[in-house]
Formats: C-alpha cells, sequence, structure tokens
C-alpha cells in the first residue's frame, strides 16, 4: 500500500536520518502510481530484474555504481553524486556501492526491490516493496 501524498514539504535530509537500515528503502511520497523511496546503500547489491518496469536512480551522497547485463555483454555504469540513471525494464543489474551512499529511486507502487527474479538474497538486502517513512 503506498504511502499518502504529502501536504507539506518532505526534507530527504531528514527522511534518511530516521533510519539506519542499508538496502532498506523507505517511501517518501507518490506521485501517480509511483513511489518515491530513499535509500542508504553500501557494498553490494543482487543480480536481479524487473521484467515490467524501469528503475530510475538518483544519488543523494556517495556513488552508485550499477553493474548491467545486455544483450552485447556485461557493462558497470558509475554515478557520482547528483547523477541520475534509469535501468531499462528486462535489464538484470546489480547496484554496488564502494562507500556509504544514499539515493532516491522512483518506481511502481508495490515493485519489489530485487525485481521479478533475482540471485539468493543475501541478510544486509531487505527484499520489500518499501517501508512507511517514520520521520519524527
Amino acid at each position: 500500500m503506498s504511502e499518502p501524498v504529502s501536504l507539506e514539504p518532505i526534507s530527504l535530509e531528514k527522511a534518511l536520518a530516521s533510519f539506519t537500515d542499508q538496502w532498506s528503502p523507505r517511501i517518501v511520497t507518490t506521485v501517480n502510481d509511483n513511489d518515491v523511496r530513499v535509500a542508504k546503500v553500501e557494498g553490494e547489491h543482487v543480480w536481479h530484474v524487473h521484467d515490467h518496469t524501469d528503475e530510475f536512480f538518483l544519488v543523494l551522497d556517495g556513488e552508485l555504481h550499477i553493474a548491467l547485463r545486455e544483450p552485447t555483454g556485461e557493462r558497470t555504469v558509475v554515478l557520482p553524486r547528483g547523477s541520475v540513471f534509469t535501468v531499462p525494464r528486462g535489464t538484470e543489474h546489480k547496484p554496488y556501492a564502494p562507500v556509504p551512499s544514499a539515493i532516491l529511486l522512483l518506481e511502481p507502487t508495490g515493485t519489489l526491490t530485487v525485481g521479478d527474479r533475482h540471485e539468493d538474497v543475501p541478510g544486509h538486502v531487505d527484499a520489500t516493496t518499501g517501508h512507511a517513512l517514520n520521520q519524527a
């Protein structure tokens, strides 16, 4: 279930300060049928695929690498702070943060963080459709 649209501004800094879990996104608001999520990330996620949706990344702090398995082979895109990238639907990908980082994601409400198909999910990765933001 998605969060209601806030009628007040939301501080992303405060939202990120409200939790410590890595790879466990919080839903800060919704736009039409999409969740706007923020997450703290460090280390590796898992190889996964979203069969029916693109996945939008904005690096708020730190750096994010996204390995991609494409028809022409495997490559990695590097996103420094302030960069955006969209992983096209159906593309197998694996995010990795070499340093503690913060990201913003835009995905249809109900999209699982580990996609429709994925590797075994390690304990440090939260397989979720996003958590409510408990901002004080």
